[in-house]
């Protein structure tokens, strides 16, 4: 889209170079006869004339008919000074053609045209400077993403080994122990879930390469969405000794697409676990206005730097470059802001003093 209104500029940029030209051209020709017409007739008036002379019907008959001469003569002139200026702006038009041609060549030289054409060279330059960087972004989320897809796949392995392992044994060992036999079948199910986590999230990457979310919307209790969702999270806040605290309004009625944003809530709410200090405290606000709501997720834990907080939500980002068994493939929140994005809300992320935010606004249908 940018690069079409540039390419505009330029087209516009080059036709008001040509008129430009034309005009002057044509001014300085109709004025170079005029103050020659004023020259030869001062001249002329200056010698007697008795009509008998072979030039004189000639002179005579040019004076009479100056206006008509005139315009012949500039209308002559406007043809030629325009099929003139057309064939040089033709000229132009190669070398701006031969310019976009290479544009994706020569990447660490600018496009350098005639003088003439200074501004539509800075214009042509724009557009190639934003090329290169849409291109190095495309290369560099590609090879996040392929990096990520290695990182799964490799980690695929760990809870599926481990799920087989603790099977075999309840299986093999007939006479275990009742406590030992909970223990091995309670290791075998979080390795199943995580094993789950990470199959969907391979599902999630190929979704957002392959499909266009698309809303189903209808209305929904916010307040006891919400409710439901921290229950839910119970076993992940008593793992890591957290606390949530809900402020809401009663009954808060929204219309939006339920799976899709309690996905997003998911997420942000799995995100504040991850990234949180064990034995602190989630906050959860919403609250409303007259014709949108703010949700709040706040949570403590290491301050976020700003440049990572500037590329939070690109795909495939993830805050720790070193994996973990609590990272995810870095399209959590990529997802989240588009489904946001297209319920006409913002998303927005904020980090300091030890203190992480995430701040939504939502219409209210």
């Amino acid at each position: 889209m940018t690069n079409d209104i540039e390419m505009k500029k330029v087209k516009r940029t080059l036709t008001i170079r040509l008129l430009t030209r034309v005009a002057i051209e044509l001014i300085i020709f109709l004025s170079a006869i005029i103050i020659i017409f004023f020259i030869a007739q001062l001249i002329l008036s200056k010698i007697v004339w008795y009509g008998d002379e072979p030039f004189y019907p000639l002179f005579h008959h040019i004076n009479d008919q100056k206006i008509y001469i005139f315009v012949i003569l500039g209308f002559i002139g406007l043809v030629i000074i325009f099929i003139h200026s057309w064939l040089k702006t033709l000229g132009y038009l190669e070398e701006i053609v031969n310019a976009t041609q290479n544009m994706h060549n020569n990447q660490n030289n600018l496009i350098e045209l005639p003088t003439e054409l200074k501004e539509i060279e800075n214009e042509l330059n724009k557009i190639k400077l934003s090329l290169i960087e849409k291109e190095n972004i495309a290369k560099e989320a590609e090879q996040r993403k392929n990096d990520l897809v290695v990182y799964l796949a490799h980690d695929l392995k760990t809870p599926l080994t481990s799920v087989i392992g603790y099977l075999t044994l309840l299986c093999d060992e007939q006479q275990i122990s009742p406590e030992l036999r909970n223990k091995y079948l309670h290791i075998s199910l979080q390795k199943a879930e995580r094993l789950e986590d990470l199959i969907n999230e391979f599902f999630d990457i190929t979704r957002l390469n392959l499909s266009k979310l698309i809303l189903e919307p209808s209305k929904v209790n916010l307040t006891r969405m919400f409710e439901q969702l921290t229950f839910e999270f119970t076993p992940l806040f008593t793992d890591k000794k957290l606390k949530c605290e809900l402020h809401a309004p009663s009954d808060l009625m929204i219309e939006c697409d339920v799976a899709k944003m309690g996905r997003v809530f998911d997420n942000l709410l799995r995100n504040a676990v991850n990234y949180s200090y064990e034995n602190s405290t989630i906050m959860i606000t919403i609250s409303n206005h007259e014709d949108q709501i703010s949700i709040k997720f706040q949570n403590h834990g290491n301050t976020i730097p700003q440049e990572k907080l500037m590329r939070i939500f690109e795909q495939f980002y993830r805050l720790d470059s070193a994996r973990s068994s609590e990272s995810g493939a870095g399209i959590g929140l990529t997802v989240a802001k588009e489904i946001i994005e297209l319920h006409h809300g913002t998303i927005m992320a904020s980090s300091e003093n030890q203190i992480i935010s995430f701040d939504v606004t939502l219409p209210f249908s």
